[in-house]
């Protein structure tokens, strides 16, 4: 089984920043962006004097070790502060942000950030099996997304509330509700998994590899007056299945769980109303 790192930490564009990689460097956590249109971002020298025999034009800025330097010791108070717990580090980030043009810290930060930025760049554009890692570890990400509205589509899945406090509650009781889907998908999958394997069918951790959690087709959401009950029944083979009907009494079509593995192909659930 393979060990996954729990120092890494994977976004999109949108998701890091200079002053967040220098942030999250002195942390120990590991940046691993998929960042849009990064040939367009600044890669930076260690020194005036430092040459690249292919990759020199790269290279627009040098690192201000000065400015690290100098304020070190404020920069090492509040990384360690954020350990203690005193204070979280979207707090900080939020802090130093403000007249950031004029704030010495600040810039500090970035200009660390900007020396640990170029060294991932650079790996992130020489090494193709980082490249595949990120790209699929997003994509991960953005299908759990998917599910989250799938799941919080009340309202359009708008958050109408201004109270703040509200507003968390809404989003963590959406996940608790995401979770235990995810739970039940993973769980069911697995017995059948396991029938199909006692039933002689070979399955190789190729096929495994293409389930996913993120399963919507057998869950029926409320939708008007149409109110799905979902009724177990069992076979005389002891297989578990479940039938829908609909309020008025018409018969919906069966849908046998093991119906589930043809699904599971699919990483991305259906949107609200498919």
């Amino acid at each position: 089984m393979q060990k996954i790192p729990g120092n890494l930490l994977h976004a999109d564009s949108h998701g890091q920043s200079e002053s967040i990689f220098g942030l999250a460097f002195l942390l120990g956590i590991k940046m691993m962006p998929r960042i849009k249109g990064w040939k367009h971002l600044a890669f930076y020298r260690p020194s005036k004097n430092a040459r690249y025999e292919h990759i020199d034009d790269l290279f627009s800025y040098t690192i201000d070790w000065n400015l690290i330097a100098t304020h070190l010791p404020d920069i090492l108070r509040i990384v360690l502060s954020i350990r203690a717990g005193r204070i979280s580090p979207s707090a900080i980030l939020r802090r130093l942000s403000t007249y950031s043009r004029k704030n010495r810290l600040y810039q500090a930060f970035a200009e660390l950030g900007r020396a640990v930025r170029t060294t991932f760049l650079l790996r992130y554009w020489s090494d193709q099996e980082l490249r595949i890692t990120i790209t699929a570890a997003l994509n991960k990400k953005e299908s759990f997304n998917h599910f989250i509205k799938w799941a919080g589509f009340g309202k359009g899945g708008v958050i109408t509330e201004n109270d703040r406090d509200e507003q968390r509650k809404i989003i963590k009781y959406t996940h608790v509700l995401a979770n235990m889907l995810i739970f039940y998908n993973v769980a069911m999958t697995t017995r059948i998994v396991h029938q199909l394997a006692q039933e002689g069918f070979a399955l190789t951790p190729e096929d495994i590899a293409t389930l996913s959690p993120y399963l919507t087709e057998h869950t029926r959401r409320f939708q008007g007056k149409k109110r799905a009950k979902i009724k177990e029944t069992k076979e005389q083979s002891g297989q578990t299945i479940f039938q829908g009907r609909t309020s008025a009494g018409s018969a919906v079509r069966d849908q046998p769980w093991r119906g589930l593995i043809s699904g599971c192909r699919s990483d991305r659930p259906s949107q609200p109303g498919e």
